[in-house]
């Protein structure tokens, strides 16, 4: 395999680091080409590509992989990232690049025009915003955990709240800057900052950040935040592929995540984009895993078992798997078949009991299928009612549930859909009980249930299993005597009380936030009026979940969820810099009038 770095010209004039590895072959014969766009160091390995056996396979190791197989393989350093120049705006410029770089691949003699796309997370992300181009020679892409269908809905905010992984990542990020890499003192000054105590002071304000060393980055940053309504700013080609897909080309596309990553619904709207509107054969494959930990069996505290990881189960292993999708689609050879269409993890069924490791054993299986949303799904009501039970009826008399929302004391985040949070928050399946190494935590042990501003309401043991599997909706009939405030919802997996855990195990399986202000649409703000009942729709995370018998299906609501989300202060004005925070009385009402309910997607097994 022979390697060469080229510095390839964009639009502007800027120079891209790009490393091109060949097959070993002494004649001038045409291949077909792999590449995956990378901010993270072409030259490094990821984080992600571990075999079951925990083997790191390297960049280099990969690319020789897919040259002995017949491909050209192109490993590109993102704009302003290591060896690209440049200056790096988070997702702004990848479409354009990945453009310009397919087209010159296009004019080198050693391409045949056939180009395909891989890379987990923000490579998924560069992947699909070149992709909204129809760029030349693009015949195929495995998105891997990332690609914004929308990302003001999902990957940057949601339900109108900002997501604070944005503030971790670009922290981690600017110690990895050509500036900060280039000068000692910008980097000494990144890592005499305390990320914790930056935590504590919010809001915070342009200038005075510990972002202020890397001001692109800090720059950036405000500008997420600050930017509350759905404007043009979402609209723009890298973060909006909704407003892109009928010039997206018609390729076949391997989408990947998983039910504890932070690209759920944005795989999964892609993927049903992609199937409805595109003729070609698409795939998807959703794991029990964290953000690219697909090899690795647990999420948070949660074991699935040996079956969870990918290698030897969806596949006999993730790079073979590409090999089989690329030799298919770029080379129209006849790939041995693994699964159907459609390959999810439906989690839970375990033993339930406390393995060596100090994890709940929840276990799993493996599901295929033609289709997603599944086939036999039933969209089922469970009402709220005041006695802290779901009912598969409305309430029929009249109730209130009232509680204060302190945006100086906020719910702290215990796992969830997350990536990129630490070391100040961590995602996966969690007991919910408040324990020093989550955030925010005030009370050792303490059960989130206890907080009084956490409203529960659960089933009556189940009498048989209960799997869920699609999307989930929350529509809650609310008031507040503030102009505006959050609601959150949370799903849970109540184990009984056993040997291992005497009190039970709550189990967090997906969550969702709505800022009230954005309750009829995000396009412009409308603030409440106080006292008023209105109605709120929290859309959490689609799931695959086995609730077994013996088991509760559990709905928390609340009004904050930090620092998984920026905290609401209350007074309707724009959260960043905002500092005249307020105590909100929020309301839940309940009634045949106000039917407050969870909807869940039950699945027929029979």
């Amino acid at each position: 395999m022979d390697m060469k770095n080229y510095r390839i010209e964009m639009r502007d004039g800027i120079m891209l680091s790009t490393d091109v590895y060949f097959p070993l072959t002494q004649s001038t014969a045409s291949f077909p080409v792999i590449i995956e766009r990378t901010p993270y160091d072409k030259t490094a390995p990821s984080r992600s590509e571990k075999t079951v056996s925990g083997q790191q396979i390297t960049r280099q190791e990969m690319a020789k992989y897919f040259s002995k197989h017949g491909f050209i393989v192109v490993y590109q350093d993102c704009r302003g990232r290591y060896e690209s120049e440049g200056k790096f705006t988070k997702y702004i410029n990848e479409a354009e690049d990945g453009f310009d770089t397919l087209q010159w691949i296009m004019e080198q003699p050693w391409c045949n025009g056939k180009i395909g796309s891989m890379g987990l997370s923000y490579a998924a992300h560069t992947q699909l915003a070149m992709a909204c181009l129809n760029p030349p020679g693009l015949q195929t892409m495995v998105l891997d955990s990332g690609g914004f269908a929308n990302a003001y809905q999902c990957g940057i905010r949601q339900g109108g709240a900002f997501e604070l992984k944005q503030a971790t990542w670009a922290f981690k990020q600017a110690k990895l800057s050509p500036l900060a890499q280039q000068s000692p003192d910008i980097l000494a000054a990144l890592e005499q900052e305390n990320i914790h105590e930056w935590f504590t002071t919010m809001p915070w304000y342009q200038g005075q950040t510990l972002l202020k060393h890397v001001p692109e980055y800090e720059s950036y940053l405000f500008e997420q935040w600050e930017e509350e309504c759905f404007s043009d700013y979402w609209k723009k080609i890298g973060i909006y592929a909704e407003g892109y897909y009928d010039q997206i080309p018609d390729i076949p596309v391997l989408f990947m995540s998983s039910w504890y990553d932070a690209y759920v619904s944005s795989t999964l709207d892609n993927y049903y984009a992609f199937v409805t509107k595109k003729q070609s054969p698409q795939k998807l494959i959703m794991g029990p895993w964290l953000h690219g930990d697909r090899n690795i069996t647990h999420s948070g505290d949660a074991e699935f078992g040996d079956i969870a990881a990918f290698d030897h189960n969806v596949s006999e292993s993730w790079l073979s798997c590409r090999l089989n999708w690329f030799e298919t689609h770029l080379k129209g050879e006849n790939a041995k078949k693994h699964h159907e269409e459609v390959t999810i993890f439906m989690m839970g069924g375990g033993s339930g009991k406390r393995n060596q490791q100090g994890r709940i054993e929840h276990g799993g299986e493996w599901l295929s299928h033609h289709q997603w949303p599944l086939p036999n799904t039933e969209k089922t009501m469970y009402y709220l009612w005041p006695n802290n039970k779901l009912h598969h009826q409305p309430y029929a008399k009249t109730a209130t549930i009232s509680y204060c929302y302190d945006p100086k004391h906020p719910v702290p985040t215990i796992g969830g859909a997350l990536t990129s949070g630490q070391p100040i928050f961590w995602g996966g399946a969690f007991n919910q009980r408040e324990l020093p190494k989550f955030f925010g935590s005030k009370q050792n042990n303490l059960p989130l249930s206890a907080r009084s501003d956490v409203l529960v309401f659960e089933t009556e043991e189940l009498q048989a299993d209960v799997c869920l599997a699609g999307e989930i909706e929350v529509s809650l009939w609310i008031s507040s005597d503030a102009l505006d405030t959050d609601f959150t919802a949370k799903l849970i997996d109540v184990y009984p009380p056993s040997a291992d855990y005497p009190q039970g195990y709550a189990m967090n399986i997906t969550d969702g936030i709505i800022r009230c202000r954005f309750r009829h649409g995000y396009e412009q703000k409308e603030l409440l009026t106080p006292n008023e009942i209105v109605e709120v729709k929290i859309k959490p995370f689609a799931c695959a979940n086995r609730f077994a018998k013996g088991h509760r299906i559990r709905l928390d609501i609340s009004s904050s969820n930090f620092p998984k989300y920026d905290f609401n202060t209350n007074t309707g004005k724009t959260i960043a810099g905002d500092r005249t925070w307020k105590i909100a009385c929020n309301s839940l009402h309940i009634s045949s009038e106000y039917p407050s309910k969870i909807i869940l997607p039950v699945l027929n097994e029979t």
